[in-house]
């Protein structure tokens, strides 16, 4: 049996940068057209000229012959001005503007502590038609970690919404049922990207026969029914919802640690894993919507040219992969899968 897609995109990936983005840039080339680019880097990419130095980066690293095209963002910080996201848009090249909440994720510490502090740039987007890109979990220490979504669902993205009605807003990596529910009853200019690992997992996997540390992402894992609506958001026919894989390598000692990094690698076999989800969902006929489509027609890009195979053909997932001197474990590593990208 064979699937082929129009060639997708993955509307949510880091790359990381120098030695260890060359090393994993390769991967998600070799499956994705183009990609949304996080700007979480250390420093973060803050300024339109920082995004097309990256952008510039990126390009240099690429194998011989790729054509993939970055999609930058800038990092959303509180010294951010409205003349920034003019000039974001007048580049051509910026495509969002990153959101995450102080302290809530990798790279998270120069984040915005306060949205007051941002309403002229979160203004100045709206005008400029520039989207949104959030780390939807509120880091307040006394809401439990499992119900950080939720609570800035209700509490902080709902809020948002009602005082910029206008304006675009990708919900990154949603992994409720809860958040689910609120996308589906929204307007059109929201809409929200799932990963491969809140399709496959729900917590237990954290724990499975020990403390698991390739499983842990932020988001967490959730519930088994979060994971069962996820998949069938992605699986559905609401055109909100696409394909973002939050593909984020750290290196192995990084992750097996005292205090491991948040963030699981998925880009070496992310198309394969989608392809199990849709199938054990048995809607095969959809991935190529969600894969190649929904994403594209949210942010005004064209579709596409070209094609990608995938096979029904049993592969192992290598037990690691290079990461700028370091190795890097995959999402399954060492694992048997049934699809295989093909070429």
């Amino acid at each position: 049996m064979e699937l082929v897609l129009p060639r997708p995109d993955d509307f949510h990936l880091h790359l990381r940068d120098g030695a260890a983005m060359a090393d994993v840039l390769a991967a998600s080339a070799r499956q994705f057209a183009r990609a949304v680019v996080m700007p979480n880097l250390k420093p973060p990419v803050r300024t339109t000229a920082e995004a097309l130095a990256y952008r510039d980066r990126i390009l240099a690293a690429l194998p011989k012959g790729s054509d993939f095209r970055p999609l930058m963002t800038l990092y959303l910080t509180e010294s951010m001005t409205p003349d920034e996201i003019a000039r974001a848009k007048d580049s051509g090249a910026v495509i969002g503007v990153k959101l995450y909440p102080a302290g809530a994720t990798t790279n998270a510490d120069a984040g915005v502590t306060d949205l007051a502090r941002v309403r002229p740039v979160l203004e100045a987007m709206q005008r400029h038609e520039i989207p949104l890109l959030i780390h939807g979990e509120i880091t307040d220490p006394t809401v439990d970690v499992f119900d950080r979504e939720a609570v800035f669902v209700d509490g902080v993205l709902d809020p948002l919404r009602r005082d910029f009605p206008a304006l675009r807003v990708v919900l990154e990596h949603v992994t409720t049922r809860h958040a689910v529910q609120y996308v589906q009853s929204a307007a059109q200019n929201l809409a929200a990207t799932i990963t491969p690992q809140h399709l496959l997992y729900n917590r237990n996997a954290l724990f499975a026969g020990g403390l698991r540390p390739h499983y842990y992402c932020l988001p967490l894992l959730k519930l088994e029914s979060d994971r069962r609506a996820l998949v069938d958001a992605a699986t559905g026919t609401d055109a909100r919802f696409f394909l973002g894989t939050d593909s984020a390598p750290h290196a192995r000692h990084a992750k097996e640690a005292a205090c491991g990094c948040a963030g699981i690698y998925s880009a070496p076999a992310a198309l394969e894993l989608y392809a199990e989800v849709f199938e054990t969902a048995g809607a095969l006929d959809r991935l190529a919507d969600f894969a190649s489509r929904r994403g594209a027609n949210f942010y005004g890009l064209p579709h596409n040219k070209g094609t990608v195979r995938l096979v029904q053909e049993a592969w192992k997932v290598p037990a690691s992969c290079a990461f700028g001197g370091e190795k890097v474990v995959p999402l399954r590593a060492g694992e048997i899968l049934a699809w295989r990208l093909d070429g």
